[in-house]
């Protein structure tokens, strides 16, 4: 019996008061954190692995079906606007393709020989990553994705919550958070989802730190995409300068991101 498939810890779920329903899924949360902390030296190996690829041009592929497809293309996407890299450096790939992040492709997870095709649209050097995303541990989709990238040479990681799975033996860097049985048994998209995305929170935030993306805490590269990160750059300008908000506003708009703007203005200052 896979963990992720094994029985919930609690019983007559449909008797269970409001309160007392959401008391408990938020007891079963409270275990998450835990689980991913005692893999943080797998997820460390795994980015030491990407960092140097990434800086000599390499990619990160992510792929998955349902759930875990959805959270690598949602991990993948918010890397262009939060630290201003090209959208093909984070690829989040899922089965069934882009239809399938709003609605479920349930029968596309088991073709084992679309991911590669997937990834092959893209183009692939020995210098990209592939990590296939997998609560199970099972899914053909991504199995099949990893053996084949492992094969042509990429690195390849994975990101489940079972042990012992065929997906963790199939690539170079398996991280496997055991979260236990799900409040509502084999629903996936509790814990098991939650584990994932903070993995993938791990794996990418730190990824672009390494690859100075980042200058002290801020994200100095963002894109300038709406009136709050304007405000939000703003405000880092006149933490790092002193100038005025006009001022900083003014230097951000013209120099298009909050590195230019402090680099800028630190070189021509009289």
């Amino acid at each position: 019996m896979k963990v992720t498939e094994s029985s919930s810890l609690y019983e007559n779920l449909e008797k269970m008061e409001v309160l007392e329903l959401l008391q408990n899924i938020n007891a079963e949360d409270h275990k998450v954190a835990p689980a991913v902390k005692e893999k943080l030296d797998a997820i460390s190996k795994l980015v030491e692995e990407i960092v140097p690829r990434m800086q000599e041009g390499g990619r990160l592929f992510y792929i998955g079906a349902g759930t875990s497809g959805r959270l690598g293309i949602l991990d993948a996407s918010e890397c262009p606007p939060t630290y201003g890299v090209p959208h093909d450096w984070v690829i989040g790939l899922i089965a069934g393709g882009d239809k399938a992040i709003r609605k479920s492709v349930e029968d596309a997870e088991d073709d084992a020989e679309q991911a590669w095709k997937d990834i092959m649209e893209y183009g692939f050097s020995d210098l990209d990553t592939v990590i296939g995303i997998a609560a199970s541990g099972t899914t053909p989709y991504v199995i099949g994705g990893v053996k084949a990238a492992r094969e042509k040479g990429l690195l390849t990681g994975c990101i489940t919550c079972n042990p012992n799975s065929e997906l963790a033996k199939a690539v170079e860097y398996p991280i496997e958070v055991v979260v236990g049985p799900e409040f509502v048994t084999g629903s996936t998209r509790m814990k098991s989802g939650t584990a994932q995305k903070l993995v993938l929170n791990m794996i990418s935030t730190t990824v672009m730190i390494k690859l100075g993306k980042v200058k002290g805490n801020k994200m100095v590269d963002m894109q300038l995409s709406n009136a709050k990160l304007v405000d939000r750059g703003t405000k880092m300008i006149m933490e790092a300068t002193g100038l005025g908000y006009d001022q900083a506003k003014e230097l951000l708009l013209s120099e298009g991101s909050v590195r230019n703007a402090t680099e800028f203005y630190y070189k021509n200052r009289s």
